[in-house]
């Protein structure tokens, strides 16, 4: 709970401070942005390491392989960075590269995916024959 108040705080004065700085320096605005988001990224380190660990601990006792969680742990990797990439650009005024990361993260999370989406098909295919 504190850690979710401090971010807050921080993303709220940051936006704060970067509408004041938008109406005379637009650049120091998006980099004043892109501290904060730096600063929020290394308060929530640890947490994400507890989380990652969790979901490790998690997938050992299921019994079922590492393998298939792998591509889900970095597609949700994926679309976090893909989300907070697009938004920056849009707040930088750059929807058409904003669209592009969207594009390029779409088409790596099918990537990342692909093991994952081949281990159901020749499961399935499996099934239709016994």
């Amino acid at each position: 709970m504190e850690l979710v108040i401090r971010i807050t705080a921080l993303c709220v004065i940051g936006a704060l401070l970067a509408l004041v700085l938008r109406r005379g320096a637009p650049e120091q605005a998006l980099l004043l942005t892109l501290a904060a988001v730096a600063l929020v990224l290394l308060l929530l380190n640890d947490s994400v390491g507890e989380v990652v660990g969790f979901l490790k601990a998690l997938a050992d006792r299921s019994g079922v392989s590492a393998s298939l969680f792998t591509p889900i742990y970095k597609t949700v990797g994926i679309a976090l960075v893909v989300r907070s990439g697009s938004a920056l650009c849009r707040d930088a005024g750059e929807s058409a590269l904003a669209v592009m990361i969207e594009t390029a993260g779409t088409v790596c999370a099918l990537l990342v995916a692909l093991p994952l989406l081949q281990t159901v098909l020749t499961f399935l295919m499996e099934l239709m024959q016994v």
